[in-house]
């Protein structure tokens, strides 16, 4: 019985990355044209990038178009949770794993809707975008940005955020906290 329970809660957390995965997406251009893969950061205690915010850039990385004339990296976050912002940790992790492109750093956010408007300064002359996190948390990136800007958002595209069995872990943590979420937002 509780391994039904357990199979039950997996393949429901899948579900809901599979979901959220698809939704508030634009209007992207072809391939070809620049894009800016925002990489959301999680509350990191540091001096490394932790389990949460290496998955993160790692989705982030994966996401980059090898038919992109341009891409850019930009990664999120304040020290939420220490003394180092999230986003130099995981700009740091980046390179670790042998990426040399551009880089750009939001420093000072501290919640995912700053994530956002710190960020638009630096993708406003992408022709694509994509919101990199777990992909509830990256719904709740997109529909940010939809809020603020409608016409960034018109370009934004999936990032590569959902692969069936990976971190099942982390996916059945994220897709309860996006549940909550949901619940506290139609109050």
């Amino acid at each position: 019985m509780a391994a039904a329970a357990a199979v039950g809660v997996l393949v429901w957390a899948e579900m809901v990355h599979r979901r959220a995965s698809r939704r508030a997406l634009g209007h992207a251009p072809a391939p070809g044209g620049s894009e800016a893969v925002v990489v959301l950061g999680y509350r990191d205690a540091g001096p490394r990038a932790n389990f949460v915010n290496r998955y993160r850039v790692r989705v982030g990385l994966r996401s980059q178009s090898p038919h992109a004339s341009e891409s850019v990296l930009v990664m999120c976050g304040g020290a939420v949770g220490g003394l180092v912002p999230e986003a130099e940790l995981m700009a740091r992790y980046a390179r670790a794993r042998g990426h040399t492109g551009p880089i750009l750093l939001d420093t000072d956010s501290r919640t995912t809707a700053e994530n956002i408007r710190n960020a638009i300064p630096l993708i406003a002359g992408a022709d694509t975008i994509r919101i990199a996190s777990n992909a509830p948390h990256a719904l709740v990136g997109r529909e940010c940005l939809w809020e603020m800007r409608p016409d960034l958002a018109a370009r934004l595209a999936r990032a590569d955020d959902d692969r069936l069995g990976e971190a099942p872990i982390l996916k059945v943590a994220a897709a309860i906290i996006a549940m909550r979420h949901r619940r506290r937002s139609a109050r």
